[in-house]
């Protein structure tokens, strides 16, 4: 009986600095390559030799490492998919070759370019928005990170339900608390972080949030006349970051709010042991995935109130609108005041991350990946 293949882009999965998408494809590698035998095999596309040392290495699993030097998705990708094709290909992460001969599954993660377009470059929001639309007419099947995301698809590409499959992401199960204080103060000084802290970690990036979220640490620590706490705002610069850097000097903050760039995975789960609180206000998230890392840390968390973020954090964080400063300020204060609701929040959040796993998502998406091969 000849082995079902079931083909993945996995270009983004083999970068060596991984943002939210990229750690997505990984994980489903890793959880894919469990579930692979000798009659559902596994075959990995990708453009470079991939960096991670946990890259799946089984009998089932084959690395198709096919190098191109642009366009690789629509020109390369899709001759290997003619030359070779597998019997369903799995795309991660929102891009389909524009010749794809074989029947296709695509995540969706989110449509915030359509919500907030302004923090979106213009080519950027055309490309998004002429592939989802496109993944949305072609595709056999779409998998949607959250009920938020396929509501979107619904609502704004007329996307059929009943092609859509609401997968939660799962959590790093790697990541946990870090109590070794000594440890916690090593990698604070590593990065040039001093005394208690606030924390957000991800893309210095409009939809994000930092400006308004600079405003509220301003008034927050100005009411509580706290001359001490610190915000940390780490992580890779994205697009028109210099806002929240000219609001901070405007504001008189070039002391008290740190920029120590991207930070490595190893140091992930230090940081966010040692932060008073993990603050999240993001404008639109398709789901996600820093609410849960957090926790899983326990850190207390505050998020929006908007988009997925709520089925992420359920009742264990502090939700607010992302649209008044006001508000983000009163959650700041609540959380830097009271220790008691901190202690709550991690207690409920321990309880809330549990409930998502990658071993879960994967699982249910290559149940969707089966059952959509003709």
């Amino acid at each position: 009986m000849k082995p079902l293949i079931i083909g993945l882009d996995a270009s983004r999965a083999a970068k060596a600095q991984r943002t939210g998408t990229e750690t997505y494809s990984l994980e489903l590698i890793k959880q894919f390559a469990q579930l692979a035998t000798s009659q559902r095999r596994l075959r990995l596309y990708t453009a470079h030799a991939p960096h991670q040392t946990d890259w799946p290495d089984s009998p089932y699993v084959e690395t198709r490492v096919i190098p191109f030097p642009r366009l690789w998705t629509h020109l390369r990708l899709a001759a290997e998919l003619q030359h070779r094709p597998p019997d369903i290909l799995f795309v991660p992460a929102h891009v389909l070759p524009l010749y794809c001969p074989v029947p296709t599954v695509v995540t969706v993660h989110d449509l915030g370019y359509l919500h907030y377009p302004e923090t979106h470059p213009l080519f950027q929001r055309w490309y998004l928005d002429w592939t989802t639309g496109r993944h949305s007419r072609l595709a056999n099947h779409i998998i949607a990170d959250s009920m938020a995301t396929q509501n979107d698809l619904v609502n704004f590409y007329s996307a059929n339900p009943s092609r859509i499959t609401v997968v939660h992401l799962g959590r790093n199960e790697k990541l946990h608390h870090v109590s070794e204080a000594n440890i916690i103060a090593q990698t604070k000084q590593r990065y040039g972080i001093d005394g208690d802290y606030l924390l957000y970690l991800g893309t210095l990036h409009p939809r994000k949030n930092l400006t308004r979220l600079v405003e509220a640490f301003y008034q927050a620590i100005t009411a509580l006349q706290n001359s001490q706490l610190k915000l940390v705002i780490a992580g890779q610069r994205g697009w028109l970051y210099t806002e929240i850097f000219g609001r901070v000097q405007t504001l008189g903050l070039t002391e008290r709010v740190i920029f120590p760039g991207y930070v490595t995975d190893e140091d992930k789960a230090t940081l966010l042991s040692g932060a008073l609180a993990y603050v999240f206000p993001s404008l639109y998230e398709g789901f996600g995935l820093p609410i849960l890392e957090a926790m899983t840390c326990g850190t207390a968390v505050l998020t929006s109130h908007s988009s997925a973020m709520p089925e992420v954090a359920g009742e264990s964080a502090i939700l607010v609108n992302p649209h008044r400063t006001a508000e983000i300020t009163t959650g700041l204060i609540a959380l830097i005041s009271n220790p008691r609701l901190r202690q709550q929040l991690v207690t409920q959040g321990y309880c809330q991350a549990k409930q998502f796993s990658w071993e879960k998502t994967a699982i249910q998406i290559w149940d969707v990946l089966e059952t959509t091969v003709p």
